[in-house]
């Protein structure tokens, strides 16, 4: 069996971004199910660094990164929507994307259209099909219309942008928060009806404000602990607090009661990956991202740049909320 090698960042302990090492490790033959495929460009996501601190916990020694574009190399049995040569992307369990070449399950792995760049590929799956998930499949009582108002929290984010330009395109009013002025002047011109800097302004009166008191009917939530509060009292009744990340640390335990006194609100936490579970929910998800993208309605900003050799930096960068938009490693 032939065996290749490629370079590729792994951590032997969780902690600080010091643990990311560039090793060489060999690469095989795909099995079952399974491609090959070389890397043009990896994306960077904050679940990486939730990964590498152990927030999420995974077994060591952990080769980390969820995304990544480049060109299958080797298709293994039973896969049929992927051929040697394909451009193609994906974001997909099991972490392992930092990396030159590697061996992976092919269900999530989707053709990436002629008119995507791997860049941008890279940037957008994982951020782009949770956006797509959220506003299309997370989604309030009654469902979402035109003219809704809804409150997306850190909306300067890679995932934010995406969400604010495609909120914009369905013709929701996207409430938006940042923690900076310079981060809310990109959230309004990616698309946002509405800013909040929220290291500056109280968002709930902000929000109450805007909405002439009513609320909203749904709040995208990816900080967590820091906004959790007040983020439930921004809720109409039955109004819906769609939880999917904890980039502030973790929400608390809270009384289910406490949904009941604020208007019998619903909560859900969503992760992405029980939304590509299935080959169909993953291509249906990227297609509808591809379109969006290719259309022009959704552009997808890329503001930081790496080399794979630079992934503790760009860690730091992550980490010390210097980031807008997407984050790319190059090769």
């Amino acid at each position: 069996m032939a065996s290749f090698s490629s370079r590729a960042v792994r951590i032997e302990q969780n902690g600080g971004p010091e643990q990311l090492k560039l090793v060489d490790v060999p690469v095989g033959e795909p099995g079952a199910g399974e491609i090959r495929i070389r890397h043009h460009a990896i994306g960077l996501n904050f679940i990486d660094v939730y990964q590498r601190s152990g927030l999420y916990a995974l077994p060591m020694p952990l080769q980390l990164g969820m995304e990544a574009a480049g060109v299958v190399e080797a298709v293994g049995e039973g896969v049929t929507h992927l051929k040697v040569g394909d451009r193609a992307a994906y974001a997909s369990q099991p972490p392992g994307s930092y990396c030159e070449l590697r061996v992976m399950p092919a269900k999530c792995v989707c053709k990436l259209p002629d008119a995507i760049s791997f860049e941008t590929g890279a940037a957008m799956m994982l951020k782009g099909l949770t956006a797509q998930y959220l506003l299309k499949r997370t989604l309030p009582q009654g469902g979402l219309q035109a003219g809704d108002f809804v409150l997306f929290h850190a909306a300067a984010g890679g995932v934010g942008l995406i969400a604010c330009q495609w909120a914009h395109a369905l013709g929701l009013r996207l409430i938006g928060t940042a923690g900076s002025d310079a981060k809310c002047a990109l959230a309004k011109k990616h698309g946002a009806a509405f800013v909040i800097n929220y290291s500056s302004e109280d968002f709930l009166a902000r929000v109450k404000e805007i909405t002439a008191g009513k609320g909203v009917k749904v709040v995208y939530d990816s900080v967590g602990k820091d906004t959790w509060d007040k983020s439930l009292d921004c809720l109409s009744p039955f109004g819906l607090m769609a939880s999917f990340g904890n980039a502030s640390g973790a929400v608390p335990p809270f009384a289910p009661g406490v949904l009941g006194l604020k208007g019998s609100l619903y909560l859900t936490r969503q992760t992405l990956f029980s939304h590509i579970a299935t080959r169909q929910s993953t291509q249906e998800m990227a297609d509808d991202l591809f379109d969006v993208v290719t259309s022009g309605k959704v552009k997808v900003r890329i503001d930081q740049r790496y080399r794979l050799d630079d992934v503790q930096q760009a860690h730091r960068d992550l980490e010390a909320r210097k980031t807008t938009g997407c984050s790319v490693l190059s090769l």
